[in-house]
């Protein structure tokens, strides 16, 4: 088993509030159909401090503020194309 990504989604009280937990149902379900929850690892994380521009996506130290659930697929397949 090879990890190449490291995703955490920002678990804050903000965030959850603006819809990170569909956000995080979202991105287990994408992982499983494509077949990538050996290449990356998906958890939660303690309040990244910025709550007024949440939900907040840190991908290999890259964050993403404002994730929606519209919005999370087209980052999904750009950060996660080579990859698959």
């Amino acid at each position: 088993m090879t990890i190449e990504i490291e995703m955490q989604i920002c678990l804050g009280s903000s965030c959850f509030s603006r819809g990170n937990k569909e956000v995080a149902m979202f991105i287990r379900e994408y992982l499983k159909q494509h077949h990538l929850e050996d290449k990356v690892i998906f958890k939660g994380a303690r309040c990244m401090g910025m709550c007024s521009s949440g939900p907040n996506l840190n991908i290999n130290g890259k964050i993403t503020q404002g994730i929606t659930l519209a919005g999370i697929e087209g980052i999904l397949d750009k950060e996660l194309a080579k990859l698959k």
